[in-house]
This record gives structure tokens, C-alpha cells and sequence, in this order.
């Protein structure tokens, strides 16, 4: 985790900050109003795909980063702002994703994501009177092309998973995992290769 320093001079806006991965106050406006917007079209989306799954994915259009061709999620999804969430080609995305994506998460193409999957950017300080105050900030996660995760699998802050390796279910992953493996547990732990 990265320590907490915080430069009274930073000329940045909090949102500026956020982006950049850096410490931020997220009670900002222009956070907020992006925050709000991806509440909508969250709402919208898992309001659609209850009545019709493909015409649901339309909608992830305008809410995510990028949606590859033939790539499907399943209602519920929650993510903080969308637009810092990335799905590729042919991945399936099953029930009650959750992405915090305060900066990029960025899936592959062609996986497969188990129900109840957490992707989690953000961190806190360590300092009770930092976190009191609202600091916060985040570090990018990364799942490569044909990466598996299994169900209840949570992925935390800085995290790369590397092209087809296999996260079995309810394991918490806090480090990167290399390509071509299965790891298991909490924290999860490479236990052969593929």
C-alpha cells in the first residue's frame, strides 16, 4: 500500500488527483456529479437486463470504459463510476460484480468471472486521522486475456493477474498472480500450473 503524503500545494483538483491514483477527498463535487451519473446507469442497466439481457448490454455502452464485442455481464453490477471499467472480447461476466474502478480496472478477453466477484481499487490510509479526514486513493487491477475467476473471488488494489491463470472460488488475491497458473486461498497462493 502506498504510504500517505499528501502536498498542501498539489495545484490538481480532487478529481485530478483521483485519476492520477493519488490521494484524493472524494466529497468533491465533480467526483460526486460522476459518481451520480454512474448510479443512473447502473440502475438503468440492471433495470433493463432484467426484462431484456441483450438490449441490457447496450446501456454498458455508455456507462463503461470499453465492452468488446461479445462480451456479456449479468445484473446486478455496481461499480463507482464506470467509466474507468474495461471488459474484452468474449468475456462473461456473471451475477453481482462489483468494481470499485476509482482508476482503471481492466479485464482481457475471453474471461470468465464467477458471481459475487469484487474488483476493488481503492485504499485508505493507515492513519486513523487521515481516514477520518476522507483521504483516499486507488491502484489499478489488471486481469489478463483468459484469466478465470472463480465465484466470491476478491481482488484488491494493484493487483495484475496474468493470461490464463485460474483464481479459485472465494480466494482474496493481494499480490499478482503469474500467467498459466491456479492460486487458491486468502491470501490466495499459486498452487501448480496450468
Amino acid at each position: 500500500m502506498k504510504p500517505f503524503a499528501v502536498d498542501p500545494d498539489d495545484p490538481r483538483s480532487q478529481l485530478e488527483r483521483m485519476l492520477a491514483g493519488d490521494w484524493y477527498i472524494a466529497d468533491d463535487p465533480d467526483i460526486q456529479r460522476e459518481f451520480r451519473r454512474a448510479l443512473r446507469e447502473t440502475a438503468r442497466f440492471n433495470d433493463v437486463y432484467a426484462q431484456d439481457p441483450d438490449a441490457s448490454q447496450g446501456i454498458l455502452g455508455s456507462l463503461l470504459g470499453g465492452l468488446g464485442d461479445g462480451a456479456h455481464v449479468r445484473a446486478p453490477l455496481r461499480v463507482d463510476y464506470g467509466s474507468r471499467l474495461f471488459i474484452g472480447a468474449g468475456t462473461f461476466v456473471n451475477f453481482g460484480l462489483v468494481a470499485l474502478d476509482v482508476v482503471d480496472v481492466r479485464i482481457g478477453e475471453r474471461c470468465q468471472l464467477g458471481p459475487s466477484i469484487q474488483l476493488l481499487t481503492a485504499i485508505h490510509p493507515l492513519e486513523r486521522e487521515a481516514r477520518a479526514q476522507g483521504w483516499e486513493a486507488a491502484e489499478p487491477i489488471t486481469l489478463e486475456d483468459d484469466v478465470w475467476l472463480g465465484g466470491g473471488v476478491i481482488v484488491c488494489p494493484g493487483v495484475t493477474i496474468g493470461a490464463g491463470a485460474v483464481i479459485g472460488a472465494g480466494s482474496v488475491v493481494t499480490s499478482d498472480v503469474p500467467p498459466g497458473v491456479l492460486a487458491v486461498g486468502s491470501p490466495a497462493r499459486v498452487v501448480r500450473e496450468l
